[in-house]
């Protein structure tokens, strides 16, 4: 079975008065139909510019993307025109950003924006437009949506916005939601309430999802998948259970490290620390020889300062971008 996404060495830079800045470095990866990927890394990695690259979302100039293939269906996206590219932004493929108070227009209706994307792309009058758009704010939990429609978002709570931005993701039936950070500005509560809302949507309208997070716990219960970021690059790819019992990159190692275990017996006489990364992320302006890792890696031998490694199969379906094997 063929992907439904596949992405092959994309690169994308952005041309600052400080210096070139190498955002992403050639990744490569897929997405097969039906499935979550979890993308993980810190600020900076390159996750979500990744994502809007894929999308001809990234402000141009400064920024371009200066390689690669993003083939979609069939298509390669980064070949397509502007006019056919919005045919498939909020149709086939629908992204939810992370802070829905900046993402919605403040001075318009949410019943204006929830069905604006239905009558351009399914080309709906405006009653049979309102009519959908008020069954989604319903299938995404918002009661009394017949009137609240009328509302504007700042009448809505965080959490409450959040679901009006994945009831615009949802409007089209995409083949593919890419949902970058969106529970990161609310309370725990309501972010396990939308992860919990974006999995049983994935199962109703049987769409793959890319969901983008610093968050390596929230991802336990909803990817299929994981891929590690690093400084513009992926440093591992493997499936969910797999990269959490056996990872295979020092970066990945700390990442776990740093979570909060409460399946653990403690010891009141010897409390445990959460581990850190020491160091910083490199300077995506002046990008290091080798390994981005290698200045804060503990394993790192000579090769890793001075040869920058690809991905290398270690067991089926997993993949790390390191020279020490462990």
């Amino acid at each position: 079975m063929s992907p439904l996404l596949q992405v092959l060495n994309l690169e994308t830079r952005f041309y600052t008065r400080e210096g070139v800045v190498h955002a992403v470095n050639g990744i490569s990866f897929m997405v097969n139909k039906g499935e979550t990927l979890g993308i993980v890394g810190e600020s900076g990695s390159g996750k979500s510019i990744s994502m809007l690259s894929m999308l001809g979302l990234i402000p141009s100039p400064p920024g371009k993307v200066t390689g690669g293939e993003v083939w979609f269906e069939g298509r390669d996206l980064l070949q397509l025109t502007d006019r056919e590219m919005r045919g498939v932004r909020g149709n086939e493929i629908s992204m939810i950003f992370q802070d829905p108070m900046t993402s919605l227009n403040p001075v318009l209706r949410v019943e204006r924006q929830l069905t604006e994307g239905v009558e351009r792309h399914l080309g709906l009058n405006r009653e049979e437009a309102r009519e959908r758009a008020i069954a989604l704010l319903e299938q995404v939990g918002i009661a009394g949506a017949r009137e609240r429609i009328r509302y504007y978002p700042h009448q809505f709570s965080g959490g409450m916005r959040q679901r009006v931005m994945i009831a615009m993701g949802l409007a089209c039936h995409p083949k593919l939601l890419i949902a970058d950070e969106p529970t990161t500005a609310l309370d725990v509560t309501i972010q396990a309430q939308i992860v919990e809302l974006v999995k049983q949507l994935k199962q109703d309208f049987e769409m793959a999802v890319i969901w983008i997070t610093h968050d390596l716990s929230l991802l336990a219960g909803l990817a299929d998948r994981i891929m590690v970021m690093y400084a513009g690059q992926i440093v591992e790819v493997a499936p969910l259970r797999r990269l959490y019992q056996n990872p295979q990159h020092p970066y990945t190692m700390g990442l776990l490290a740093s979570i909060p275990r409460l399946d653990e017996p403690k010891d009141p006489q010897n409390p445990q620390r959460l581990q850190t990364i020491e160091g910083l992320p490199p300077d995506l302006t002046d990008y290091p020889p080798g390994c981005p890792f290698a200045p804060r890696c503990r394993f790192a031998i000579a090769q890793c300062h001075t040869e920058d490694p690809t991905l290398r199969r270690v067991e089926e379906d997993h993949q790390v971008a390191c020279w020490v094997e462990f």
